[in-house]
């Protein structure tokens, strides 16, 4: 059955009841972080011993006498089938398989999500809801308060892989709450006003100056992805607005200077044009789930149809 990473991560009574942890997805800090909760919760409840196996095929359990519980990390797909999935649930143990997605693992994450006794933990970049409940737990358990400036620039700023934002979020107790303010939050975090989002602001330039624009700002894949990311988020404001009014609540304090683009962009947008975008979208992700890097090139063709659905 499927799991939820981020409900692992964040609900502390969350149960590691499965024989089979699936772990997968593109997302490589956010695999890791799944794999030690799930280690360390299971460890915290049992008397268990991490062993590291290469695959599970022809696996036979030895039970110590003072040691009945053993985790197995195991390192690769091989030999994973029904017959040795049976075998291995019948054991006292808790079996983890860590696998970034590919077409050789499709059919295993098919029978772990059909078993009721197995978790398929899938991990991808975090959504800005994810974000947001990530945020919230981590100033919960910091007992810190943040103005709203503050809380938004950390949602739309941070990167979105999840070992990135976690390690921004960890650096901002280096302050004292009072010093909790937007001009030094950005400061310690390196975060720049002249960045890769404002691409966005300027659709309705030529394409010649939005190709220059695109190829000034953007130089790496790590560029790209975060420049895919900004955009959705600017998109995504404008899907889910279903008012002008509705939409200039949503706009992110620290844009106000951009809002009047803002809105000119949003009052281009009826029902089917947002349709057109989500598909847009939707494609998009299918391709970043399949190869969390996309390339320079397609990030320039994203824009420029992003450009094409805006002004037609």
């Amino acid at each position: 059955m499927k799991i939820e990473p981020i409900s692992i991560l964040l609900n502390e009574n969350f149960r590691i009841d499965k024989k089979i942890y699936f772990i997968s997805g593109n997302e490589k800090t956010l695999m890791h972080k799944i794999k030690a909760v799930i280690v360390g919760k299971y460890q915290k409840n049992k008397n268990a011993k991490i062993t590291n196996i290469d695959d599970i095929k022809g696996f036979v359990e030895e039970v110590g006498l003072f040691e009945d519980h053993k985790i197995f990390l195991v390192n690769k797909c091989k030999g994973v089938d029904e017959k040795n999935l049976e075998n291995i649930k019948n054991s006292h143990s808790v079996f983890i398989f860590v696998d970034e997605n590919s077409q050789k693992i499709k059919k295993i994450k098919s029978l772990i999500n059909k078993d009721r006794d197995s978790g398929l933990i899938d991990c991808y970049e975090l959504e800005r809801e994810s974000k947001i409940k990530v945020l919230k737990k981590f100033l919960s358990d910091k007992n810190l308060d943040i103005s709203q400036d503050v809380y938004w620039l950390l949602i739309d700023k941070l990167d979105s892989r999840y070992g990135f934002f976690e390690n921004s979020l960890n650096q901002i107790i280096e302050l004292d709450e009072e010093d909790l303010t937007l001009n030094n939050v950005k400061r310690l975090l390196t975060i720049s006003d002249t960045g890769k989002e404002k691409i966005f602001l300027n659709l309705f330039k030529k394409n010649k100056d939005i190709v220059d624009l695109y190829r000034n700002k953007i130089v790496t894949n790590t560029d790209v992805n975060e420049f895919y990311f900004y955009i959705k988020f600017f998109c995504q404001l404008i899907i889910e607005s279903k008012s002008e009014d509705e939409y200039i609540k949503k706009i992110p304090t620290y844009l106000f200077k951009e809002k009047h683009r803002l809105i000119e962009i949003f009052r281009k947008y009826n029902l089917k044009k947002k349709k057109l975008l989500i598909r847009l979208l939707s494609s998009t992700e299918n391709i970043l789930r399949k190869d969390s890097n996309l390339s320079l090139v397609f990030g320039l063709r994203f824009l420029l149809n992003i450009k094409k659905i805006t002004i037609s």
